[in-house]
């Protein structure tokens, strides 16, 4: 029988079908161009090939055609040919995941994972902050990700994938020293591994590092695919560093050319929450932000985001639409949250609602009651930064430079001492 590269059966008696279904779950785990595309390939060279189609319906979610990829599972499900027990479960799996039942997709994930731990496609979608663990609104999902990371280590040895995602883990939980050895080790093997190189950024981010990224990501994504799904996100680490380090031309260069909803090509969640990420924190940096940008994203917000759902997703359509002053989309956050954040999500919409009428005191008091735990809402540590740096400039906004020179300190030392936020960056 046929196998994969993580020598899981392959119920194919097609050559090309595997090799092209082995190309384009490398191409998912490195976060490159054409993933549908080489699964649409496998799925010609046999038609019959059912983890082939799950694989489409996968590449497909990844592009944001939702309708597209549930025809590609119907399609999976309704193949003839033999399927061993876990594709069977590989299938039923992703049958969950991409009708949009996170909860049951997460309970079959997990045991699946267990039962099959190189299934490195199933095992992909718990794996990094942006997976069905680091969305699910809880405490602690920050060391759950890194005791699921540690579990999958003993079955894939020296991996690019699999030390690439355990590297995030490490990073995420403030083990830089060691997140560094992991994510060495997962270039050696694939220095093109997009996944691999955004791990890295948040390292030297996590590190105080900006020198060394911006460096760093110039050189990589100089050859990187605009179509690669981490793109946009990548730009966005530059552009925030090029803030950072005061050279605004720079960022904006960055935002016009691979960050605004008009030029990216990534997911809508990404180019959502990374544009209004980076204007928001250029303003918190003294930077004038045109108003009618706003307005752009907040109508982007409105279209690819006219319900709450994820917490992560729903304070970055909130600033939005705060910025761009649409009442009525602002409202519908605060007054319909998901009720597994909810008591995260309304207080700091409200804070933005406040902060965007320059009620720095009440944004300032709302904000705050969300900040213990702001970790259940998503995201990584550097883009949860957001709601650090909007404190720290509400703050000053009120005269309160000590509090917020100590609160830097305390809660990101690393980036002391930058432009992050205008007035703290001489100290």
């Amino acid at each position: 029988m046929r196998r994969d590269r993580y020598d899981n059966p392959l119920s194919t008696q097609s050559d090309a079908a595997r090799d092209h279904y082995i190309r384009a779950v490398d191409l998912l785990l490195g976060g490159h161009a054409g993933i549908s595309a080489a699964f649409q390939s496998a799925v010609d060279a046999d038609p019959e090939f059912a983890l082939a189609h799950v694989g489409l319906a996968r590449g497909l979610q990844f592009e944001g055609k939702m309708a597209d990829a549930k025809a590609a599972m119907s399609a999976a499900a309704a193949t003839k040919g033999p399927r061993t027990d876990r594709e069977d479960s590989h299938l039923a799996v992703f049958d969950l995941l991409i009708s949009g039942r996170t909860a049951e997709a997460y309970a079959a994930i997990r045991t699946h994972v267990t039962e099959h731990p190189r299934d490195a496609l199933v095992a992909q979608t718990c794996s990094s902050v942006f997976g069905l663990i680091g969305f699910s609104g809880k405490p602690g999902r920050e060391p759950e990700i890194l005791a699921y990371t540690t579990s999958l280590l003993p079955h894939y040895g020296e991996d690019w994938w699999c030390l690439s995602q355990h590297a995030f883990a490490l990073c995420e939980n403030g083990n830089q020293d060691a997140a560094t050895t992991y994510i060495d080790r997962s270039l050696a093997l694939n220095a093109r591994n997009a996944n691999g190189a955004h791990v890295r950024s948040h390292i030297y981010y996590e590190s105080g590092a900006p020198e060394l990224g911006i460096a760093y990501l110039t050189d990589w994504l100089k050859p990187y695919d605009r179509a690669g799904y981490l793109h946009g996100h990548l730009s966005w680490h530059a552009a925030l560093w090029s803030l950072e380090q005061g050279d605004v031309d720079t960022m904006w260069q960055r935002i016009e050319t691979d960050i605004l909803p008009d030029v990216s090509q990534g997911l809508p969640i990404n180019v959502l929450t990374d544009t209004a990420s980076i204007l928001y924190r250029a303003e918190l940096a003294g930077v004038s932000v045109p108003r009618e940008i706003w307005i752009a994203i907040s109508r982007y917000a409105s279209r690819f985001f006219p319900t709450t759902g994820i917490g992560f997703v729903d304070i970055h359509a909130a600033l939005a639409h705060a910025m761009a002053d649409d009442a009525d989309a602002l409202m519908r956050i605060v007054s319909e949250p998901n009720p597994v954040t909810g008591d995260l999500v309304t207080p700091v919409a409200e804070a933005y609602r406040a902060f965007a009428a320059q009620d720095w005191a009440l944004g300032t008091e709302l904000l705050v009651s969300a900040m213990g735990d702001h970790a259940r809402l998503g995201g990584s540590r550097a883009q949860r930064d957001l709601l650090e740096f909007s404190l720290l400039g509400a703050l000053l906004k009120q005269g309160k430079e000590d509090e917020a020179r100590r609160l830097l300190a305390l809660r990101r030392p690393g980036l002391v001492g930058t432009h992050a936020v205008h007035g703290l960056a001489a100290h």
